[in-house]
């Protein structure tokens, strides 16, 4: 015989001949020098390389163990002490008890929706992370739900969180913001088949998630497309001219027509119009031609204008200093002031005559 002892917190497991026979807790024990003991840890988990079931015959030690199964479809998050400390894949698991205080919850991975009570910040562990889908959808957008390739709802701003398995899940958003979208350069022919590129802009928003995505497969091409037609349809009903002079009703009637079809897109037409009309450069050259001529003619209009403006007042001025001796000679005086004004110097010749003269201009008795 030999004496053995268990320190508490220790459990001896002992074998004969490789066969397990019996559980000692702390003590002092008396054994056959033939049999061994195995000296576990209870604060550790329970591990043998013997099958756990034969093991469990044993009541005292089942009583001992507290035994976790994890099926195929199944995460086990294990606590110690209430602290999170590892998730236990599909298997089984043995725990002492009594040392320390092991707590488990189970997370069902065959669902879809996450339904147990769990914290979020749990879902961010890297050992959980891996097996959760998470979708975010902005407060600007709308979401659309597919589970198993099926619409199911739509879905509001938020963070939505879904187990990863064999049933897809997915989740397709729309922009509800107000966008722009430009046909540039668009190249079109005339009623009189002049060749002109324009661009053209509208903006729009989405207001039917499930139609923009779900009925069509490409809301914006097919948006775009229905104004290109429009723009061609109006344009080639119209002579250069005509374009040139209405360009307000060529965008009004592109997004009149454009309005009904985008009802079907789900998308909802604001305002539009034309940026750019460009012509080719040999009609660029003619009309700049005509607007100079133009501006030519309007200038001669306004020249001949004033020249017979001006020609009237001298008449009117005229006839006035013919009827009043004292404005012609205030008249007079007036001219022989603006000439004084640019003379510096005078010289006088010719004696008294000069003198006379003067007095004659500047005298009032005329």
């Amino acid at each position: 015989m030999k004496r053995i002892r268990i320190n508490k917190g220790k459990v001896g497991l002992v074998f004969r001949n490789g066969d397990y026979k019996k559980v000692l807790s702390a003590g002092t024990y008396w054994i056959r020098f033939t049999d061994k003991v195995g000296i576990c840890n209870m604060s550790q988990a329970f591990s043998l390389s013997m099958e756990l079931n034969i093991l469990l015959e044993d009541k005292e030690l089942a009583s001992m163990l507290q035994v976790v199964e994890v099926l195929d479809h199944e995460l086990v998050l294990k606590y110690e002490n209430g602290v999170f400390n590892e998730v236990l894949k599909p298997g089984r698991y043995a725990y002492w008890k009594g040392v320390t205080n092991y707590t488990f919850k189970s997370l069902d991975l065959s669902k879809v929706d996450i339904t147990e009570d769990l914290p979020i910040n749990m879902l961010y562990k890297p050992e959980i992370f891996p097996y959760v889908n998470i979708y975010r959808v902005e407060s600007h957008e709308k979401g659309l739900l597919f589970i198993d390739d099926k619409f199911e709802k739509e879905i509001d701003q938020g963070v939505y969180y879904f187990w990863k398995n064999n049933t897809p899940v997915l989740v397709m958003k729309a922009d509800l913001r107000q966008t722009q979208l430009e046909i540039s350069g668009q190249e079109l022919l005339t009623k009189d088949k002049a060749a002109i590129r324009i661009s053209f802009f509208a903006t729009y928003k989405v207001v039917n998630a499930i139609k923009a995505l779900t009925e069509n497969q490409d809301y914006k091409k097919q948006l775009h497309v229905t104004l290109q037609l429009a723009l061609r349809e109006y344009v080639g009903s119209l002579t250069l001219d005509e374009i040139l002079e209405s360009k307000e009703k060529v965008a009004e009637f592109v997004m009149d027509s454009a309005r009904r079809k985008a009802v079907e897109y789900g998308v909802e037409l604001a305002d539009g119009g034309i940026r750019d009309i460009i012509l080719p450069g040999e009609v660029r050259e003619i009309m700049n031609q005509v607007l100079v001529a133009q501006k030519r003619a309007q200038a001669n209009i306004i020249t001949r204008r004033e020249e017979t403006a001006s020609t009237r007042s001298l008449l009117n001025t005229a006839k006035l200093m013919e009827d009043n001796t004292m404005l012609f000679k205030l008249k007079e005086m007036e001219y022989v002031e603006k000439i004084a004004d640019k003379i510096n110097t005078i010289s006088l010749s010719g004696g008294g005559q000069v003198v006379d003269q003067l007095k004659e201009i500047f005298s009032t008795d005329r």
